[in-house]
């Protein structure tokens, strides 16, 4: 079945298409398909070729022209190495040499380390920036074809790759020694064009004129891979070089893990053909160096610093000498070494403290990007912290920090790079010190420019095509301080290019969201497993006050319609919301809002099984909290049903109703709902001027209030029956046990308190992180509000506690100031409701009637 033209609009025949309808489908059972494959796998003889062809004529609606393929065979083909003769001419007149100072890789396991380098990832295509020639020539994209769109990068080749596929690796083992044995390696290079997809690029397997089909040998004396290469895989397009190399000594002029270049041969017989040299590369990232050298037991990476001395220039310029500076060394405390089994460990560590990932914007908000600083190097160390790699450094001994230092002996040797999407560029290589008494690095940058290549030939202050006439100083946050210090880091980088050079860029000043260190990670999971505990003996103990209330009807009946249903009612929505919504009992949890995670939790507390224990733990003691509760309100209606049957029908109003308290309630926490609403733009842009445009929860802040919101009429849970008791003139009885709402008023205080006494750990370092704390950058739960709250709520309490003590009389008394009285005078409206309701709980009593019947 195939798509057909449409007969019923020949002037159009291919409108489904345009308009993206369904097509047409044709049966049709003249179709030839024709492949032909080759009798042997070789660098010349690879390639799969065929054709489908309609056997119908062509005024036939189902004829369709001839349609070419293209493939190769896969790795499961057996390839044969049998182009030696053409290698020993490609490589017998000289190679490339290597950057000079750079060591490569010589030891053993050579096709096991180049499978994984070249693994599913595209090479970086380098410009022309060394090309002596016409711009016509400069432009070429070395051996493959070069057509408008290459072009139009003007030998820049920005965005173009290279993939090296389908590769074949022997190596040798009938060879004496290693030094002598040749591994021999087959493969096939793909070149991308800037507009193509990565991803569908790298799968295709069809031979055309962006590919290059190679063969060659390795040797470990040089540490070189030379392989002649052939167009499209034909023989005779057999006239360019490929020479590659692992290298494994790093700078800030050498960032890759695998360099290469494409050469041209024979360029006398047919100059149409030639081109310049075309290098290409891939850059390491420093959280794969562990992956590409830790099974080699003779090769060890390292790092090469070159400069340290300008970067000290440059610290001398922006070392600040100030009493802020001064109080700031001596007040917070910025990432450093710590005491550790060794140097290497106490390294690694700081290394991880000192890489990030983080969205980061301009001061005025012109630009928004993803950031990542990665350590590279620390001092001695390269890479992440693995034993093979570092065995040349001394780590028997226990690392043990000094009390004091010089400022010179807080200067750390570091190399990094800056990752942006967006912006003039994506990549800065660094390299300078990192001072751990200020918690700023001082550093030269080197950025891989993509300028055409007659620009990048008139500049002649390129490092290895490298502009590194630019610098880079990254300010981060201070881990603890008594103080809310500004949690963001700041990047400053400027060129040091005059204003009409090419090169030169204006000065970009990044501020980051906010970040955090190991240690507030650790103290994440710490905090976390604590915080269990306490929502488990804070739930206990709630279950035990609630108890004694229902203890407490039985003894005195009389008080029970005294209660306020709406308090219940609180209470009881306070434990069901739980339930419904799986939010955190007690203790509010601030879920990251961002919508996309920029820096992920480091720890998946829900995975624990230990934090599964007391999650589960928590949820069945709050469940018996709801039921305990719904028990009290069950309680407490069945006595004010009792006392109505006795009340005359000219006065069921005299029973004690919710009416008026549910009004009051309801009117007052609407005014506070609308003030909190009212209020968070203001907060909004008091929390943006200070960490910046990412706003937790700015999507769904409405949502954010209500839950806050909610959280606090529970922890005011005693306004209601502090309004029932001025409304009804209990005159003393009480309905409530001293145990029930002290005990219950403590619970809802208790994270609160521990928050502001515990969470010393400036909170903005988690946002974005789920963590067991309130939120302290809104008003509800900031300092004020851990202040704030309690102290009313406590309020409450000692008003309960007065009412139940004091009659009305009395009380309205001790609130008159002269004339003005805050109480209205004694009504008589609730004075037989406490007669009937006494009468009721003799009667109970007397006649041995249960008020749960």
């Amino acid at each position: 079945m195939l798509p057909s033209r449409d007969a019923e609009s020949p002037s159009d025949p291919w409108k489904w298409v345009k308009e993206h309808e369904a097509p047409p489908l044709l049966q049709d059972d003249q179709i030839r398909l024709i492949l032909r494959y080759p009798k042997a796998f070789t660098l010349t003889t690879r390639v799969i070729q065929g054709e489908v062809k309609s056997l119908n004529q062509k005024p036939n609606l189902k004829f369709f022209d001839k349609i070419s393929i293209s493939s190769q065979l896969s790795n499961s083909a057996q390839y044969s190495f049998v182009s030696d003769e053409l290698v020993s001419k490609a490589c017998a007149n000289g190679t490339i040499s290597t950057i000079t100072g750079i060591d490569v890789y010589k030891g053993k396991g050579f096709c096991n380390l180049l499978q994984r380098v070249s693994y599913n990832a595209p090479f970086a295509v380098l410009p022309n920036w060394k090309c002596n020639g016409t711009d016509e020539f400069c432009r070429k994209l070395g051996p493959f074809a070069s057509d408008g769109d290459i072009k139009s990068t003007d030998g820049g080749f920005k965005d173009v790759s290279l993939y090296m596929k389908n590769i074949h690796c022997e190596e040798e083992t009938a060879a004496k020694s290693h030094a002598n044995a040749v591994t021999k390696v087959s493969a096939v290079f793909r070149a991308v064009h800037p507009s193509e997809n990565l991803y569908l690029s790298g799968r295709r397997s069809g031979l055309d004129n962006m590919t290059v089909t190679a063969e060659g040998v390795w040797t470990p004396s040089s540490g070189q891979l030379c392989m002649v290469a052939c167009r499209r895989g034909e023989a005779d397009g057999c006239n360019a070089r490929v020479c590659l190399y692992i290298p494994t000594t790093f700078s800030i002029r050498q960032r890759s893990i695998l360099v290469g270049t494409f050469s041209c041969l024979n360029t006398e017989k047919n100059l149409t053909l030639s081109f310049s040299p075309l290098s290409f590369e891939k850059l390491v990232e420093p959280m794969d160096m562990q992956n590409y050298f830790q099974s080699s037991s003779v090769t060890h990476p390292s790092y090469s610093y070159s400069k340290t001395d300008e970067a000290g220039s440059i610290l001398e310029r922006n070392q600040e000498f100030s009493f802020t500076t001064i109080i700031k060394k001596s007040v917070m405390k910025f990432p450093k070494l710590e005491d550790s089994d060794d140097s290497l460990s106490s390294l690694s560590l700081l290394a991880e403290d000192l890489t990030f990932h983080t969205p980061a914007f301009t001061e005025k908000k012109t630009l928004m990007t993803n950031f990542g600083m990665d350590v590279l190097s620390l001092g001695p160390l390269f890479g992440l912290f693995w034993r093979s790699s570092n065995a040349s450094i001394d780590e028997q001994t226990p690392y043990k920090t000094k009390d004091q230092y010089t400022e010179k002996q807080l200067l750390l040797n570091v190399s990094a790079q800056i990752s942006l999407t967006s912006g003039n560029f994506s990549k800065i290589f660094l390299e300078g010190l990192y001072d751990e008494h200020t918690g700023r690095m001082y550093l030269v940058g080197c950025r891989d420019v993509r300028a055409s290549w007659e620009v990048l030939s008139a500049s002649g202050d390129l490092e290895s095509g490298l502009d590194c006439l630019m610098y880079v100083v990254v300010s981060y946050p201070p881990i603890k301080s008594r103080w809310l210090a500004d949690p963001t880091a700041k990047v400053s980088i400027s060129s040091r290019r005059p204003d009409d050079d090419p090169l030169y860029f204006k000065p970009l000043k990044l501020k980051t969201t906010p970040i955090f260190y190991r240690r507030q990670r650790e103290d994440i999971l710490s905090r976390a497993g604590v915080e269990g505990i306490l929502r488990v003996l804070t739930l206990t103990f709630s279950i035990g006050c609630i108890a004694s209330q229902l203890f407490y009807f039985g003894t005195s009946p009389d008080s029970v319609p005294f209660v306020s249903l709406v308090m219940l009612g609180v209470q009881a929505i306070g434990y069901s919301l739980p339930l419904i919504t799986g939010a955190e009992a007690l203790f509010k949890r601030k879920a990251s809002a961002s919508g996309t995670a920029y820096e992920t939790p480091s720890y998946d507390l829900q995975r624990s099984q230990w934090f599964n224990v007391i999650d589960y733990t928590v949820k069945l003691l709050v469940m018996v909290c709801f039921l305990l509760t719904l028990r009290l309100c069950q309680k407490v209606w069945k006595s004010r049903v009792r006392l109505l049957t006795r009340a005359t029908p000219q006065e069921p109003h005299k029973v004690p109703s919710d009416g008026r308290v549910l009004l009051v309630s309801l009117f007052l926490h609407a005014l506070g709902y609308i003030l909190a609403l009212a209020l968070h733009p203001a907060r909004t842009e008091r929390f943006t001027q200070v960490y910046g445009s990412y706003t937790p929860g700015a999507t769904n802040w409405w949502q954010t209030e209500t839950e806050e919101y909610i959280g606090l009429v529970q922890d005011f849970f005693l306004l209601p029956q502090v309004f029932a008791n001025f409304i009804w003139q209990i005159d003393s009885k009480q309905p409530l046990r001293k145990l029930y709402y002290l005990g219950i008023t403590l619970v809802r205080l208790f994270p609160h308190v521990y928050d502001y006494f515990v969470g010393s750990v400036p909170d903005p370092y988690f946002i974005g992180e789920e963590h067991e704390f309130v939120n302290p950058n809104l008003d509800f739960f900031s300092k004020f509000g851990d202040v704030a709250i309690p102290v009313t709520a406590i309020m409450l309490a000692v008003v309960v506690f007065v009412q139940q003590r004091w009659d009305y009389d009395k009380l309205s008394q001790a609130l008159s100031f002269g004339r003005f009285r805050i109480l209205p005078s004694r009504s008589v409206k609730y004075e037989r409701v406490m007669s009937e309701s006494e009468m009721v709980s003799r009667v109970s009593v007397n006649g041995n009637h249960s008020d749960e019947e």
